[in-house]
């Protein structure tokens, strides 16, 4: 998630102080993902030092309002009608630990799937719930939020479908296969192992 575009994209609405964009983030994406205060201050600072944002001056309460540059407003506008690019490469905690427990010897990976499936279940189901609550509103607040929540639900229930697929591969091996032994190879260091030698 992008602080930096999420914040510019609010700011082009018009200028706030650090606390109201915090407040005007956490209403948008319906309380789903906190910002702290820091961050938020951390990055307007970074977008002042890139032209982005200009500071004003304080206002009777002490509140500094910053205001989006022509260049923000741009940068906001392409952020919006961009795709979001996922990466090739995956660093995703799950798929890492399934990863490593079906290549480790003496490793439960089905007590491994087991666990994250009754973890994903229960998850899956607060977030079923969670949706239910407020989903006939026509506030905005409420549609953000359950935007928020339909992604969660489904990219849990594809965690679930997932954790299946990997059962089904794991089952599809030679029983008493072997698990990886560590390599007999030394790296050299500082340098990665050629595939090439592989």
């Amino acid at each position: 998630m992008s602080v930096r575009q999420s914040l510019l994209a609010i700011l082009d609405q018009g200028p706030c102080y650090g606390y109201q964009l915090r407040a005007e983030f956490d209403r948008r994406t319906g309380s789903t993902w906190p910002l702290n205060v820091g961050q938020i201050y951390n990055t307007l600072e970074r977008l002042e030092r890139d032209g982005l944002v200009a500071r004003g001056d304080a206002d009777d309460q002490g509140h500094v309002y910053w205001a989006i540059t022509e260049a923000g407003s741009a940068e906001a506008t392409g952020w919006l009608g961009s795709p979001v690019e996922r990466g090739q490469g995956t660093r995703d905690e799950l798929a890492i630990k399934l990863a490593l427990a079906a290549t480790l010897p003496g490793a439960d990976v089905a007590a491994v799937i087991a666990a994250q499936r009754r973890a994903s279940t229960a998850r899956l189901e607060r977030l079923q719930q969670d949706s239910q609550e407020g989903s006939e509103s026509d506030r905005p607040e409420d549609l953000a939020r359950n935007v928020i929540l339909d992604a969660q639900i489904l990219t849990t229930e594809a965690e679930l479908l997932w954790l299946e697929r990997v059962e089904r591969r794991l089952s599809q091996r030679p029983s008493g296969a072997p698990a990886l032994a560590l390599s007999p190879e030394r790296p050299r260091r500082g340098r990665p192992t050629s595939t090439a030698a592989l």
